[in-house]
């Protein structure tokens, strides 16, 4: 198994990124996915999650309205689209894969992380 993000970097507040996960060894239309995130200093946040079919949609009420969850099982990719980003959106983001059968709460995969800064 493995998962590879990718698409973080440096956003001015209320700037906008997009972050990818790539997904491979495993079938991953049959998994839910997260994102979760690590601010310096702080314990890991969850931020969203989605089914395995990507029919259902979970935010975190500190990114509802901003972030938009979203996975391609045709390309085994996992996305997120971070609009209106504020500082305390600074932190490493992972991917993470559900243990089967559950849409979050409980991870057995994780990416490396990408790094996402908002500053002026």
């Amino acid at each position: 198994v493995q998962l590879v993000e990718s698409g973080g970097g440096m956003v001015q507040p209320g700037g906008s990124l997009r972050l990818s996960c790539a997904a491979s060894g495993f079938t991953f239309s049959d998994y839910a996915m997260s994102w979760v995130r690590r601010a310096p200093g702080k314990g890991p946040e969850w931020v969203s999650g989605i089914s395995a079919s990507g029919g259902s949609t979970y935010y975190s009420d500190s990114v509802k309205g901003r972030f938009t969850i979203s996975r391609d099982n045709a390309k085994n990719t996992l996305n997120v689209q971070m609009n209106s980003l504020k500082p305390e959106d600074t932190a490493l983001y992972y991917c993470a894969r559900a243990i089967l059968g559950i849409n979050m709460g409980e991870y057995d995969y994780w990416g490396q992380g990408t790094q996402v800064t908002v500053s002026s």
